[in-house]
């Protein structure tokens, strides 16, 4: 692998963002590193690349599990020798419930995977980014417009998002000593398998139901591209990538 080779990890990057985003880097000449709970699925991304699957590397990781997110960045470290970027991406969500009715394990779920798991991620970037010469790398993480305003029925993802964002802000600002950037991607109305049910209809906060507008999700994979690209010197700290017609603003 040439030493100028940019190298990413994806979290996440067996379906939906995550996948668009590691298929998008490796078109841009990136080595990804595929990560996710379900190896048939990063291999399907991986097999999705072509002839850039090559500059594939699949880890199957809980981002949850702390000693599963060590041994990616280890073997992330063995394999290319550096990094030059994060995508925080990996995240979960449970069936929309009342707040009174919202199971603690349910709650504990969505916390472990959506804001542990990214702080266990950016701890390990960190310990590689600042160790390694040159010095520094670029982390965004997925936030969705849920970091900025929630849905009806949704307390744990939203707290963990709403939590996303603090987390990019710290360590956005305690990663200027070490030239690693932090930015975050916030997304509404991506058109992923998990997403599909927005077409159909989507509980709004006046208590109806309606479809939702939606957009391509390589809408997405071409924003985060474009952080990515930026020199260091510059950083997108946040970007809204949204259906033009959803439901967002105004929404209230």
């Amino acid at each position: 692998m040439s030493s100028t080779t940019k190298i990413a990890i994806v979290t996440g990057a067996g379906s939906g963002v995550g996948r668009a985003v590691a298929l998008t880097l490796l078109q841009d000449g990136y080595s990804v590193v595929l990560a996710g709970r379900r190896e048939h699925a990063l291999q399907e991304t991986a097999l999705k690349a072509g002839d850039a699957a090559s500059r594939t590397l699949v880890v199957p990781t809980d981002v949850s599990d702390a000693a599963a997110v060590r041994a990616l960045f280890k073997k992330t470290g063995q394999t290319f020798g550096h990094l030059d970027l994060l995508f925080n991406n990996a995240g979960i969500n449970v069936p929309a419930t009342p707040l009174e009715d919202l199971q603690v394990e349910d709650w504990k779920r969505v916390v472990d995977i959506n804001l542990t798991g990214p702080f266990l991620c950016i701890q390990e970037a960190f310990r590689q980014m600042k160790s390694q010469t040159p010095m520094g790398g670029r982390i965004i993480n997925n936030g969705s417009i849920s970091a900025q305003v929630p849905r009806p029925n949704s307390a744990a993802y939203t707290a963990s998002k709403h939590a996303v964002a603090g987390l990019t802000k710290s360590t956005a600002l305690e990663g200027r000593k070490y030239n690693i950037a932090c930015g975050q991607v916030d997304i509404g109305n991506a058109l992923t398998p998990m997403a599909a049910k927005m077409q159909t209809g989507m509980l709004q906060a006046n208590g109806d139901f309606q479809p939702e507008p939606t957009m391509d999700v390589q809408c997405v994979a071409d924003a985060v591209l474009a952080m990515a690209r930026l020199p260091l010197e510059a950083n997108i700290l946040f970007l809204t990538v949204m259906a033009t017609n959803m439901p967002f603003v105004g929404r209230g």
